[in-house]
């Protein structure tokens, strides 16, 4: 059995982003919403790495039709993962969604 782990599955939806805008012009965009779930997270981040974080996160939302093509944003969310994934001890199994699994 296959486990999820919520690092993992962060940087594994940056990269689909990344490679979706940079290799597709975002032609099969999807947003990103999962990496802000995770990441908003005032017990690892400060006010200033929230906001930072969030309007990562926007650009990446509202690029559907103007795919943002540079890497230092993908990158930094990269970079926060990894933050998160140190403060929390991790790695942390994703828990099933029974929504999901019916």
């Amino acid at each position: 059995m296959v486990k999820h782990i919520i690092e993992g599955e962060v940087i594994r939806t940056i990269e689909k982003l990344r490679f979706e805008a940079q290799g597709n012009g975002n032609a099969n965009w999807d947003g990103g919403l999962y990496i802000l779930d995770v990441l908003n997270d005032p017990d690892v981040f400060s006010t200033a790495m929230l906001a930072e974080i969030k309007a990562d996160v926007h650009t990446l939302l509202t690029s559907a039709e103007d795919p943002y093509l540079e890497d230092d944003l993908y990158d930094r969310l990269t970079d926060r993962v990894i933050e998160w994934h140190i403060s929390k001890g991790g790695p942390i199994k994703r828990e099933k969604n029974p929504q999901l699994y019916r």
